[in-house]
C-alpha cells in the first residue's frame, strides 16, 4: 500500500477551513515560505499533502506562541534543515517568558506593601500641583541627588521647565516618588523598583496592579500552554519526510492556477 501521503491531495481550501481561514491564507503561506510549496497538477492546480496540513498547523501554533515573525524565521529554518536557528529562536522566547514570569513574581513580592502605602498627602492648597526638586526631596526625606540617581535608573521621569529647565515632579510622579521610596526601604534594588514601577503605571496605580496580577499569572501560563502545543505540532512536521518538494518558495508561471 502506498504512504497515505502520495494517495490524498488537498486544495488551498482544504487547508484553511479547519482553521477558519482563507484559501489565500494558505497560497500566501506559500508565497511566504512558511510551507512548503505546493506540487502542481497537470493542469496546473496546486495539490497539497499530508506535509502541508501538518505545515499549516505548526505555523500557527508557533505564531500563537511566539508571533508570526518567529513563527516564520521558525518554519523557514526547518524546511531548510537548519535547526540550530529553529532551536535558537524558540529558546529565545522561552528565555522572555522566563523574564516575564520573573517580574511577575517581583511585583506579586511588592504588591502587598503597594497597596498599603498611605495616601499621599495632598498638596497644599496655593502651590504648584508640579513639585520641584527639593520640594520633592524635603516631602521623602531624602536628598535631591537621590531623587537624581532614581530618575537615572529610570524610576522617576520629571518634565523640565521650559525656562529654567528645573525639574518638575506631577502628582503622578510624586506617587511614583513615595511607592520607590517605600520600596527601597524594603530592600529592593533600583532596578527591581524601576520594574516594578513600570507595571503600577501599565495597570493604572498600585490596586488596579494587585487586582490584576491573577490574571497576568494566567496568561502567562497561557502561553507556556501555547508554547507546549507548538513544540508538539513542530515535531510532528519535522519527523514526516518531504514529499519531493524542498522548503522555500514557489515559483510560480503566469499560466498556473489555484
Amino acid at each position: 500500500m502506498m504512504p497515505k501521503s502520495q494517495t490524498i491531495s488537498y486544495r488551498p481550501v482544504d487547508l484553511a477551513r479547519p482553521h477558519g481561514l482563507s484559501a489565500q491564507a494558505i497560497r500566501n503561506y506559500e508565497s511566504d515560505g512558511v510551507i512548503p510549496p505546493a506540487q502542481r497538477t497537470p493542469t496546473g492546480y496546486r495539490a497539497y499533502g499530508e506535509q502541508h496540513v501538518l505545515a499549516v498547523g505548526a505555523f500557527l501554533a508557533l505564531a500563537k506562541a511566539y508571533g508570526h515573525g518567529p513563527a516564520g524565521v521558525i518554519m523557514r529554518a526547518a524546511m531548510q534543515g537548519d535547526l540550530n536557528t529553529v532551536f535558537t529562536t524558540i529558546d529565545s522566547g522561552h528565555a522572555r517568558l522566563i523574564r516575564d514570569r520573573e517580574t511577575l513574581s517581583a511585583v506579586e513580592a511588592a504588591a502587598d506593601s503597594l497597596v498599603a502605602l498611605p495616601v499621599p498627602a495632598p498638596v497644599p492648597v496655593g502651590l504648584s500641583a508640579a513639585l520641584p526638586v527639593g520640594a520633592l526631596a524635603h516631602r521623602l526625606g531624602v536628598t535631591p541627588a537621590t531623587l537624581r540617581k532614581w530618575e537615572q535608573a529610570g524610576i522617576l521621569v520629571p518634565t523640565r521647565d521650559r525656562a529654567s529647565q528645573q525639574r518638575l515632579y506631577s502628582p503622578d510622579d510624586v506617587r511614583d516618588a513615595e511607592l520607590a521610596h517605600l520600596l527601597r526601604r524594603g530592600g529592593h534594588g533600583l532596578s527591581h523598583i524601576a520594574t516594578v514601577l513600570g507595571q503600577v503605571r501599565a495597570a493604572g496605580g498600585a490596586a488596579a496592579l494587585a487586582a490584576s496580577l491573577a490574571d497576568w499569572r494566567a496568561r502567562l501560563i497561557t502561553h507556556g500552554q501555547a508554547m507546549l502545543s507548538a513544540a508538539a505540532r513542530l515535531a510532528e512536521f519535522l519527523a514526516v519526510p518531504p514529499e519531493g518538494v524542498s522548503g522555500g518558495t514557489a515559483r510560480r508561471s503566469p499560466r498556473q492556477r489555484g
